[in-house]
């Protein structure tokens, strides 16, 4: 059956299957930096974890056969700059923002350097569950085709948002975040809290590049991000620092991105890559509408750099 079989209706479920598909680097990358930003630190270099994240993948990928590997591979890089992040935000009047900045720069380049050689060569994908399989539609069944690696956001979102909640090391957290004076009056190791919700932040960037170069576009090239992570970063203040409201705002952005190609299955072409700015568009749109001082700072973790 065609692409444009299903007609209009064809629209929505496109959409729907680009919001799982494009809206999954968001959210891990936006679930990251949720738990760093709830410790009181800001970390502007997630962009860096996610394309040396999608850069290690695929090449450990390709070299041992296993996708999955691939992920902890990304996981692990992601790790390692959340780490350095970490270490130089530790000293004595040291810009958080600068020091996320100098890392996206690094991260980014370490993974041009090192990703020349797997441009070319094909790596194990990720596996996909069909949930679109008792249609005769291959339209149905492309838009239904869910990532593992989907469903794990899914579920992180809600655990996140409870640890945060319920748990001792989430209150420890929310402290830290909100004051370091309190912290410290409570026993809290301020350093080393906001250190471990760096890394952790900086693992679940590195798995949202895993997403990418190994299921969707599914390859490795220096282009393959596009400010995905940047986009994240604000998408956390949209989200009011709320893991689930960062699980809707990334289907939110990733069905802006698959509005483009969703149009142009049913024939409208006029204006393509005005669509395909739409992730773009609505991040400027957002931000203005939530710029007030009363809605931009609801939700806000006191010890944020752009708090004092």
């Amino acid at each position: 059956m065609n692409g444009e079989a299903l007609g209009w209706w064809g629209v929505p479920l496109a959409i729907l299957g680009g919001a799982i598909r494009a809206g999954t680097p968001y959210l891990f990358v936006s679930l990251g930096e949720c738990l760093t930003e709830k410790s009181g630190r800001i970390n502007l270099g997630l962009e860096g974890n996610l394309v040396l994240g999608a850069m290690s993948a695929y090449a450990v990928s390709y070299l041992s056969g296993s996708p999955w590997l691939g992920v902890l591979a990304a996981g692990g890089t992601g790790m390692l700059l959340g780490l350095l992040h970490a270490w130089l935000c530790s000293f004595p009047k040291v810009n958080d923002i600068a020091v996320g900045i100098a890392l996206m720069l690094f991260g980014i380049g370490v993974a041009f350097f090192f990703g020349k050689p797997y441009i070319q060569p094909a790596a194990p994908h990720l596996p996909a569950l069909g949930f679109g399989d008792w249609s005769a539609s291959a339209q149905v069944r492309a838009a239904l085709e869910i990532n593992v690696l989907f469903l794990i956001g899914l579920g992180t979102a809600p655990l996140l948002g409870w640890f945060l909640a319920n748990t001792r090391w989430g209150l420890m957290v929310r402290t830290v975040g909100d004051s370091r004076n309190a912290a410290e009056a409570l026993g809290f190791p301020v350093n080393r809290v906001r250190a471990a919700a760096t890394v952790a932040g900086g693992f679940l960037a590195g798995v949202g590049g895993a997403f990418l170069s190994l299921y969707y576009p599914g390859s490795w090239n220096e282009g393959l991000s596009s400010g995905q992570g940047l986009i994240a970063v604000a998408l956390v203040v949209f989200a009011r620092w709320q893991p689930m409201r960062c699980l809707y705002a990334s289907l939110l952005f990733g069905g802006a991105g698959a509005l483009g190609p969703a149009l142009q299955s049913v024939g409208i072409t006029g204006g393509y890559y005005l669509f395909n700015a739409a992730p773009y568009v609505l991040t400027l749109l957002l931000m203005a509408a939530t710029c007030s001082p009363e809605r931009t700072l609801s939700g806000i973790p006191g010890e944020l750099s752009v708090t004092k």
